[in-house]
């Protein structure tokens, strides 16, 4: 009796998190997603935000975090990011270029049209020279081109449907894996992956991948290794 209400409560919780949005281990209806997003914007950190830089999730909330507070180049990310990829890293997580998570997660003014209003009020805020100046003012413009910053909820919606895209293309690169083991791997590209293949009842796939990953792969990642235990749960049912 008490294998049965686990796994239905897993499986409850793991549906969700295959049809809903997902936001610091919460999921939300489409319409409530975008005023979460707006208020966590307001926020200097995320509520349930690691500590330390351990994977690629903790890597993107570290650079959201920093981004909100300080919309920067990449010369000016870049040693502050180096700085955190330190011994916490997940010994099987592959580690990703800066220039990557950046180009996936984030926008950069590229100094076409006006200001961004995130660039605008951060460098009004800490630069006399900037304070005042319109958005389509050249000297602002100059001065935000090349910043990367966190998009607002809208254009964050667009930039997360592209980022998932991505992640499943690069999936099908496991999935059609015939070594032995796949020694490095990247989370998100895996939780995607099993999250699509548990939608679609793919639940072979999800067998078959996490069979060729080092087992503490699935053992530290409690997505993984939900999903997993479903679709063998579900496999042996027959369904």
């Amino acid at each position: 009796m008490t294998r049965l209400c686990r796994c239905s409560t897993d499986e409850f919780l793991s549906s969700l998190r295959a049809r809903f949005p997902e936001r610091d281990g919460m999921v939300f209806l489409p319409e409530q997603v975008v005023e979460y997003d707006k208020k966590r914007a307001q926020t200097s950190r995320s509520p349930q935000m690691e500590l330390f830089v351990s994977d690629e999730r903790s890597a993107i909330d570290w650079l959201a975090q920093f981004l909100k507070q300080r919309p920067s180049t990449y010369q000016e990310v870049h040693p502050e990011f180096i700085t955190q990829l330190g011994a916490g890293w997940k010994k099987h997580e592959e580690r990703p270029e800066l220039s990557a998570l950046l180009e996936a997660n984030f926008l950069r003014y590229d100094g076409t049209g006006d200001v961004p209003s995130q660039i605008h009020s951060y460098l009004s805020s800490n630069y006399k020279d900037m304070r005042e100046l319109e958005k389509s003012d050249p000297r602002l413009k100059a001065k935000a081109r090349d910043r990367w910053f966190v998009p607002d909820p809208n254009n964050a919606k667009q930039l997360e449907e592209k980022r998932e895209k991505a992640l499943l293309k690069e999936f099908e690169a496991y999935r059609l894996f015939t070594g032995r083991k796949i020694k490095e791997s990247r989370l998100e590209v895996l939780r995607a992956g099993f999250r699509a293949a548990w939608a679609s009842k793919d639940y072979a796939t999800i067998i078959s991948i996490a069979n060729k990953l080092p087992e503490e792969t699935l053992q530290e990642d409690e997505k993984l290794l939900t999903l997993y235990d479903l679709a063998l749960t579900r496999t042996e049912d027959g369904i």
